[in-house]
């Protein structure tokens, strides 16, 4: 350590710093002063009761998505993060390694500083988990910044002003609710109900209403493809055909789905965030209140891109609900803004310096 202080002005100079966005779904990585390099699922594939990861360490991202659901029984594709936090450390090691592999590039030699967003909600243990994960990785220094400030920032919202802004950040394994002024998050609900659950709802819909057996990445499509939270515009509700096993005769086949369906598949989630969002609210001071009667609620992560789910929202608190401008990369850009300022607020933030 005492060798990294006296040399840290010059390694800074020439590292490369990253900001990750390590999620339940996906993982987006950006460089100071490139953006984002690298958005990729966070599977990874492995050899079958082995930590080994195939192709020389290589099968990970969308070369393992398209595992998922079709490997046979020599091979299994992980998804290494459950709930927005990590489910199996050494997975997520080997995923993180290969991600800032890739993102440092070959010319690179010095280990990057790294700063990584988490859920608001997690315990200690597991910000540990994340802290050693990304510095057995291969990371320099790991600092850690909340996932709904890193999203109102990646979203433009005034964060630093004495005015009250929400951000609602709809991720694959948590959601996010937030209301933050001057710097900081006066009140924050974080609830592990977000993509995932929205995939889960429309896999045992399926199973309830049609005895049809589908898997995730069907279920996936289907809520992209015709998913909404509220009926949209138009009489004609949009409808598809989806393929799976009968349970009953265990024998392959097809039906037809309607939107609508769909809809009601995934209201139960649905509501499980509205409610998150209501009670936030509720536990807002009354001047924080009053500054969103004009500022209104905006929502970021890629699950908040469901259709009619601003409407339902809106409806719900009475206040304006819009989506960020690229909702998806909202958290990574807030990840870019932090590295752009990371020697002025690298001692806000927690990291790994703060284990030893």
């Amino acid at each position: 350590m005492l060798f990294e202080s006296f040399f840290s002005p010059l390694l800074n100079m020439f590292s490369v710093d990253m900001g990750i966005d390590l999620g339940t779904c996906n993982t987006l990585v950006c460089i100071r002063g490139e953006g984002i390099v690298l958005n990729e699922p966070s599977v990874v594939a492995v050899k079958r009761g082995t930590n080994k990861v195939l192709r020389g360490g290589e099968a990970v991202g969308l070369v393992a998505k398209e595992m998922l659901g079709k490997t046979p029984e020599s091979i299994t594709a992980i998804r290494p993060m459950k709930d927005g936090v990590i489910s199996d450390f050494e997975i997520t090691q080997a995923m993180l390694k290969y991600f800032i592999k890739r993102a440092n590039g070959k010319r690179r030699f010095i280990p990057p500083r790294v700063v990584i967003a988490i859920p608001s909600g997690i315990t200690e243990v597991e910000r540990r988990a994340v802290l050693e994960s990304a510095s057995r990785a291969g990371a320099r220094r790991v600092f850690l910044v909340l996932e709904p400030m890193a999203a109102a920032i990646g979203a433009g919202l005034p964060v630093t002003e004495p005015t009250a802004s929400m951000i609602v950040d709809i991720g694959g394994g948590t959601t996010e609710v937030a209301i933050i002024s001057l710097a900081d998050i006066s009140v924050c609900r974080s609830v592990r109900v977000a993509g995932d659950e929205f995939d889960g709802a429309i896999i045992e819909y399926m199973k309830r209403t049609y005895n049809m057996a589908i898997g995730s990445q069907t279920a996936e499509k289907m809520k992209i493809d015709i998913g909404s939270a509220a009926p949209q515009p138009g009489d004609n509700e949009p409808a598809m055909e989806v393929a799976g096993r009968d349970i009953i005769s265990g024998l392959p086949r097809r039906t037809n789905i309607t939107a609508g369906e769909v809809r009601e598949a995934l209201q139960g989630p649905v509501n499980q965030i509205v409610e998150a969002v209501t009670r936030t609210l509720e536990a807002a001071e009354p001047e924080l209140a009053a500054d969103l009667v004009d500022n209104g609620i905006t929502m970021a992560g890629g699950s908040s891109l469901l259709r009619g789910l601003t409407t339902v929202i809106s409806n719900a608190t009475g206040l304006d609900t819009r989506l960020a401008e690229d909702p998806l990369t909202c958290v990574a850009r807030g990840t870019s803004v932090y590295l752009e300022n990371l020697e002025l607020w690298k001692h806000t933030m927690e990291s790994d310096a703060d284990e030893e």
